[in-house]
């Protein structure tokens, strides 16, 4: 079971899921893919973070597993952690090495894990850079990155080095990431894959096929499955 919904935190999103105890879905591996943020993970009592990914993460949680998470999105996340996002890149950190253990105690001991996570980061909370909120919207757009710099007043470099505070990976890594999302999404709806490689943004359907097999570790037809 898996659920999210809009935290009350801005460009966050908070998430819960329990792994099924029995049946098919509960020794099923979880192929997570990236997408732009970082989240900051209960899972059973310990508390971690997941730094941003720039390939699928395959994850086999034990039946009955429970999580419950705030995922930062427009890179919000360095700010609350207190470390840039290219220091957590592929990466699943314990908090405490980030946070005083007293805090995450709290957190990890808390009835209400997500009630807990989002008091604990609204107490560190620091306001997003507006310029990164317009780069992920951009690179969700499919905006080429040199418009985004020049819209942004940034040269390249700059806008290089803010990013990869901000997301962990420079502007066209990110655009690559969304476009991989957008992809499957397309996908999901049954569409044609010669389709969904126009629609998302792709030279061709072989560009499509090598950047979902390069970032996603499989075909995209055995990921749908």
């Amino acid at each position: 079971m898996y659920r999210e919904w809009t935290s009350s935190l801005p460009h966050v999103v908070a998430w819960r899921s329990v792994t099924p105890r029995e049946g098919p879905a509960s020794s099923r591996p979880r192929r997570i893919l990236p997408d732009g943020c970082l989240d900051l993970i209960w899972q059973d009592g310990t508390v971690f973070v997941a730094g941003p990914d720039t390939t699928a993460q395959v994850t086999q949680p034990s039946p009955g597993s429970r999580f419950a998470a705030l995922r930062f999105g427009a890179g919000t996340g360095p700010g609350v952690l207190g470390v840039p996002a290219c220091e957590l890149v592929d990466q699943r950190v314990p908090l405490d090495t980030l946070w005083p253990a007293a805090a995450v105690r709290a957190v990890a001991e808390a009835l209400d894990p997500i009630g807990a996570l989002t008091v604990a980061a609204s107490r560190r909370w620091q306001d997003a850079d507006r310029v990164m909120v317009a780069l992920a919207g951009a690179a969700r757009a499919g905006v080429p990155v040199g418009t985004v710099a020049d819209r942004c007043g940034l040269s390249a470099r700059q806008l290089q080095r803010r990013s990869n505070t901000a997301f962990g990976y420079g502007p066209k890594t990110l655009h690559r990431i969304f476009r991989l999302q957008r992809a499957v999404a397309l996908a999901r709806t049954g569409r044609p894959f010669a389709l969904v490689s126009t629609e998302a943004g792709y030279a061709d359907q072989a560009h499509l096929s090598r950047e979902v097999r390069a970032m996603a570790g499989v075909p995209l037809g055995e990921l749908l499955r």
